[in-house]
Order: C-alpha cells, then structure tokens, then sequence
C-alpha cells in the first residue's frame, strides 16, 4: 500500500532535521524494512514535510516499530525537531493525507 503523510517540522530546526536524516541508523532503517516497507521518501517545502511510504501494511508497520527501542528513540530525537510528529495510532491519525485523485 502506498501512504502519504505531513508532518511539519519547527522553522529554527530545519538544518537539525535534515542533518538527522542524513544519519538516520541502520538499525532503524533495517527495522523499517523489516516491518514491511519497501521505500520511504520524505520532501521539505518550507517547514512543511510531505512523506510517501510504500509498504505492506500501514497499521502493522506502526505496530512493530512502535515499542522497538531504536525507534522510541528516534521519535524522542524528532519530537525535539517537528511541530507536527509522526501519529502512531493505528490508522496513523490526522498525519495520514487522503487520496484526492490518482493517474
């Protein structure tokens, strides 16, 4: 499946999050791939951040990376960076975009 998010990253961490993501661990990486994507782009306009996942199974992919250490504390380290975080709910809350149109 194929999922687009926004979140909104703080206007004075922009630098700082686009560093973080340029060392983003392999262990958290191999985590995701393991919990069912296959890709994860993230674009920047401003402070506004438009994410577009492919994976197997959204909700189940939030569900195994929730509790794994490496990724509580990546999203400790973005919660210092975002306005608007990553939803961990199972429906991936109000972050999910919904489709308008597709070709």
């Amino acid at each position: 499946m194929r999922v687009a998010l926004h979140t909104r990253v703080r206007a004075d961490r922009i630098e700082a999050y686009e560093q973080a993501h340029r060392e983003v661990p392999a262990e958290l990486t191999a985590a995701i791939r393991a919990a069912g994507a296959s890709s994860w782009t993230i674009w920047r306009s401003g402070t506004d951040l438009f994410h577009l996942l492919d994976c197997a199974d959204y909700p189940a992919l939030l569900a195994a990376l929730e509790q794994l250490p490496v990724n509580i504390a990546w999203q400790a380290r973005m919660a210092e960076l975002l306005d608007v975080a990553h939803d961990y709910s199972a429906d991936g809350g109000s972050a999910v975009l919904p489709v308008v149109w597709q070709l």
